[in-house]
């Protein structure tokens, strides 16, 4: 039985406006594998080896785009617990972060 190995292609963006493009065959200019990766596009300036190969990386990547924390209220838990002096307590933890406290 034969079988055949899948390789899995990635394109990334390249800042380098000198050079060939990288992109995996089938990706256009501006194609990532990494969702949170945005292009822009820029003028190149081909370099000698951009020139032979026929082709010039023309996008370079955006900054990341900094995730606002939620406006919400954090999601918290109560629930009674026991001190190892055997009193009770009620302790209230934050499923965002993990922060317990006594209230």
């Amino acid at each position: 039985m034969a079988t055949s190995k899948k390789s899995v292609e990635t394109t990334t963006l390249d800042s380098d406006v000198t050079k060939p493009s990288v992109t995996a065959p089938g990706d256009g200019p501006a194609d990532t594998t990494d969702p949170t990766e945005r292009a822009t596009s820029v003028t190149p300036q081909p370099g000698d080896e951009a020139f032979k190969v026929g082709t010039v990386n023309a996008v370079v990547p955006l900054p990341k785009v900094e995730e606002e924390a939620p406006a919400a209220k954090p999601r918290t838990e109560r629930f009674e617990a026991v001190k190892p002096d055997g009193s009770k307590v009620t302790v209230e933890r934050n499923l965002e972060t993990g922060e317990s406290k006594l209230v």
